[in-house]
């Protein structure tokens, strides 16, 4: 009776202190994230500085140059925090929107057809990137699908070979599968 309570005490005292790990981690993300968003405002700001002494179209492609720099390293930030595949695809779209307005914004300086070309570029160029980065999720997805898949059927493998086993053993081994594939 001793050892079961004395078992208890350790499994609460170790689930504990897992969990205020993982409760220090993600702060520690979450500061990391935060740090980049303020890193990136900060550096916004100085670079739109140095564009205020520039004028007309100059100034307005320096203008959307500091807005993409803030946009990638929010938008890597944010990624990197969420850490999902929705995030990363929602991150490099978002880059790819900023890429876009920097491209045609340096369009501005040509005129007529050479103009036209410019934009038509800049813009297949951001739908490449928009159909790569949905790619990539579609991708991620899939593998996460079949991660699971594997999990599934190697659980299945293990609890049947259990069912050989009789009486605490059985309960030994069907808890170990259980622990071992997260069921």
């Amino acid at each position: 009776m001793k050892k079961l309570i004395t078992g208890v005490m350790f499994s609460v005292a170790a689930m504990g202190i897992c969990s205020t790990a993982a409760f220090a981690a993600t702060n520690e993300a979450k500061a990391a994230y935060k740090s980049a968003e303020d890193n990136a405002d900060n550096e916004y700001k100085v670079s739109k500085a140095k564009c205020d002494g520039l004028a007309g179209n100059a100034k307005d492609v320096c203008s959307e140059e500091s807005k993409l720099a803030r946009t990638r390293i929010k938008a890597e930030a944010k990624a990197n925090y969420e850490n999902t595949p929705k995030a990363y695809t929602t991150a490099m779209t978002d880059i790819a929107d900023a890429e876009y307005a920097v491209a045609k914004e340096k369009c501005d300086d040509k005129a007529g057809n050479a103009k036209d070309v410019c934009i038509k570029e800049a813009k297949a160029i951001k739908e490449t990137s928009i159909a790569n980065a949905k790619a990539g999720k579609k991708v991620a997805d899939a593998r996460n699908d079949a991660a699971k898949t594997k999990n599934d059927a190697d659980y299945s493998v293990a609890i049947e070979k259990c069912d050989g086993l009789a009486g605490p053993s059985k309960d030994a081994c069907v808890a170990s599968a259980k622990a071992q594939y997260g069921k």
